[in-house]
This record gives C-alpha cells, structure tokens and sequence, in this order.
C-alpha cells in the first residue's frame, strides 16, 4: 500500500469514529460537569444549593442528590438579603438580586469544587428582587422582578462583569419561578397585578423578547421552578396574599402548550427555592406558614407527589436554588 492509500484510508477511519460519536446519544446528552441537558446547567448530578432566606441571612446551604440527607452550611454570600434568583454554570453558583429596600442589583458566585464563600462580581441592569433564574452553558439569566419589570438580563460566565438587559416578558411582573430546557429560558407565574399563569419562553441563542407559549393550572406567585431534560416545573405558590398551593405543574419543552397538574407537594407553600438534579426536582423550605426547613423532592421519570428527604439548616424561605 502506498503511503498516499494509507493516509487516505487513515483519514476514513478517523472520519467514521468522529461521526458516529456526533449522531450518539451520549455525545448529545449530559454535560461532564453539571450532569444537564446539552445546552444548559439547570440540572446537576452531585448537589443541591439554598442561598440566602427570609429572615434575611448571608448563608449558602448545599445537600447531596445521591442520597437524601440534610443540608449543611457551606458559605456565605457577600451580603445578607432574601428573595434573590439562582444561576448555574458548569462550575459555579450564581446569586443575583434581592432584598432588603432599597433592592440589590449585585451579582454574586461561589464555586461548586470547594465550600467557601461567595464574591460580588457584578451587576444587574435594573435593581430588584423577587426575581426569576434561567441558565444555558455560557450564560445567566435573570428575569421579571419587583418593582414591576420585564426585564431580561443576562450575563456571561466565562467573566465576571455587569449584565446587560437583552429583552423584555410579556407583562410586567414579580414572584415568577424560572426553568431552562437545552434552548430556551422560561418565566412562569409572577404577580403582574394581578396574579398570573402565563409561561413565557425566550431563545438562549439571540437577544429578544419572550413569548407566550402556555398557562400554569393555577395563576400563582412566589413559587419555585425546576426542569427534567424533556419538560418544566412550577410547584407550589402563593395564589392570593393569603392562600397558598401545593400543586406540582408540568410543561413541555419540546411544543408551546399549557402545563398539567401531576403531584403535589407536602404541604401549600409558597416564598420557596428549586433544585433540579438528572432525576428529581427538589423544593426547599418555604413559608407556609410557618416557616419550614424541609427538603422535599418529586420524580421526573413518573408523574406523583413529593416526598420528605432532609432539612436546612435552620427554617427558611425567600432563598434561592442553583444545583451541581
């Protein structure tokens, strides 16, 4: 064989490896470090992240998704408040937003690999809290809020600097809960005046404006979102200044369609945080009231209610989740 034939035939071999692993389903899946869909961080394989709580605290609280087990403090964030969103990167917590008055627009990060303290790294366009959080691989997200906005902010997290407002909801709102599939952020829920059900998507690949793709069974505020690899979460919630729900509602990613009820939580709860790891979504303290420091998790695989599988540290709500 000549060399020429033998470099052809190399080239071939090489070619036919490389396309294979592309058309592969575990090449398209799960991401070597946060364990989430192609596209995004908004699911983990190692732990779950409570940050922050009213009464307002600096704590970052972590606890494991191979078993179920309690919390443990883990850091601080940079300042004390409540009612902030979460952000996840491949390699890093994100806090942005919150409160006490007048609101905060600072954005701050912790590393995933070491228990250690969280820094300020930047800023939201807009200052306010009650905020909703949505991440793809490179970027955060930051959603709605209080004062009334429609803002949607995002920054990167390949460095740490100010975001930028890159387009708005549909209304105006507070109190949403945010969930991520592989392209698209969602918004869901908030109070608008008056409470709402819409669920708003934006595309993770241009700048631009949200839609409205869906309703949630229940108009709601104040609760938490979490996501599967397929569809979207919003469980729990405040329904009217006293009322609250323990409904767990689902959406799919793959069409613009309206959420189904298909569980519920343990109890009607509201001002919570959410965490979602390949397997389960995770809803962590809350007011119901009282105050709670439960830990409780629903199955992605079928649909049902949640269970109880470990506490915080201490009672909590308006914290913030992000997952590992």
């Amino acid at each position: 064989m000549s060399s020429n034939t033998f470099v052809k035939a190399q080239k071939e071999v090489i070619n036919d490896a490389i396309k294979e692993l592309v058309d592969s389903s575990v090449f398209l899946g799960v991401t070597s470090y946060g364990g989430g869909a192609a596209g995004t961080q908004a699911q983990g394989s190692n732990f779950g992240y409570v940050s922050g709580s009213d009464p307002r605290t600096n704590e970052i609280e972590k606890f494991p998704f191979a078993s179920d087990g309690n919390a443990t403090d883990v850091g601080d964030m940079s300042i004390a408040r409540r009612y902030m969103s979460g952000n996840s990167s491949a390699e890093n917590g994100y806090v942005t937003g919150g409160e006490p008055t007048p609101s905060y627009n600072r954005i701050d990060k912790y590393p995933f690999a070491t228990d250690t303290n969280a820094t300020y790294i930047g800023n939201l366009s807009v200052v306010r809290q009650e905020t909703s959080g949505q991440s793809s691989t490179v970027s955060g997200y930051t959603s709605g809020g209080f004062p009334y906005s429609n803002v949607i902010d995002k920054f990167p997290f390949s460095s740490d600097t100010n975001a930028s407002d890159v387009g708005d909801l549909t209304v105006a709102r507070f109190g949403t809960a945010g969930q991520s599939s592989s392209t698209h952020g969602y918004t869901s829920g908030g109070f608008a005046p008056p409470y709402t059900n819409v669920i708003d998507k934006f595309p993770f690949a241009s700048d631009t404006n949200a839609s409205d793709v869906g309703d949630l069974t229940v108009t709601r505020n104040r609760a938490a979102g979490q996501n599967s690899e397929d569809n979207g979460y919003t469980s729990g919630g405040q329904t009217t200044p006293s009322i609250r729900s323990n409904v767990i509602d689902k959406f799919p990613f793959a069409s613009d369609a309206n959420a189904s009820d298909v569980g519920d939580l343990l109890s009607s709860i509201a001002e919570f945080s959410g965490q979602s790891s390949t397997t389960h979504g995770y809803s962590s303290g809350g007011n119901a009231p009282p105050t709670s420091d439960t830990i409780q998790k629903f199955s992605f695989a079928s649909d049902g209610n949640a269970t109880d599988v470990g506490n915080l540290t201490r009672v909590k709500a308006g914290t913030s989740g992000q997952q590992y």
